[in-house]
């Protein structure tokens, strides 16, 4: 049993700030309403981003997207943005989650950047419009669109990356302690299916069904 009554919690404010003191004015004034020309830019050239929700219930979900450079996000106009949604495992937790509190967190990163941009604002689902267009791959339009409106965003510093390495290859070991996907799967998921069904379903196969709508 985990002994609580040894640890020492923050319930308050000040507690908290005396601890980590006070942001220099820098970093704290540096939030902004709406994109410049390096934000956008910043936009195209990310493939990944992590989008974070919460129900009205309080729930929270953190779920990745990603996509093709310059294919990840459409910017509509300066305060306002688009993440296609793809064919995925139809959960759709983030997206549950907005149909009752709309607020987003977004972090949009850049491979090798140890900086990160982060957008919050107000999401809606979109099922159509004329910029899906403008996010098809491979030939696919995308299921729906979450659409952002932007209430505040800023550029995140490079500490957490420099301490994980995250982009130090030297430093990978993806399954020295952890076992692979199909292991994981047959083990949490699916205990029906064996090791080598799940190795082939995960295999090289896989990515074909990236774009492909549910079904086809």
């Amino acid at each position: 049993m985990t002994d609580h009554d040894q640890w020492t919690g923050i319930s308050d404010l000040e507690t908290l700030t005396a601890l980590l003191g006070e942001p220099a004015p820098a970093v704290r004034d540096k939030a902004r309403s709406s994109l410049t020309e390096v934000d956008v830019a910043w936009l195209e050239a990310s493939p990944f981003c992590v989008v974070a929700t919460s129900s009205a219930a309080g729930g929270a979900d953190a779920s990745p997207k990603g996509d093709p450079t310059g294919q990840l996000v459409h910017v509509i106009d300066a305060t306002t943005i688009a993440l296609a949604e793809r064919p995925g495992n139809r959960r759709a937790d983030g997206y549950r989650n907005i149909l009752e509190n709309p607020h987003v967190g977004m972090l949009f990163l850049i491979p090798g950047r140890g900086d990160t941009l982060r957008i919050n604002g107000r999401a809606r689902l979109v099922s159509d419009a004329p910029f899906f267009d403008d996010l098809v791959v491979k030939g696919h339009r995308p299921l729906l669109a979450m659409v952002v409106e932007i209430d505040e965003l800023f550029h995140h510093c490079a500490k957490a990356f420099l301490r994980s390495k995250l982009w130090e290859p030297e430093s990978w070991d993806p399954e020295a302690v952890v076992a692979r996907r199909a292991v994981l799967a047959q083990k949490l998921e699916r205990p029906e299916a064996s090791v080598d069904e799940l190795d082939l379903y995960y295999g090289p196969s896989y990515a074909d069904g990236l774009y492909r709508n549910p079904g086809a």
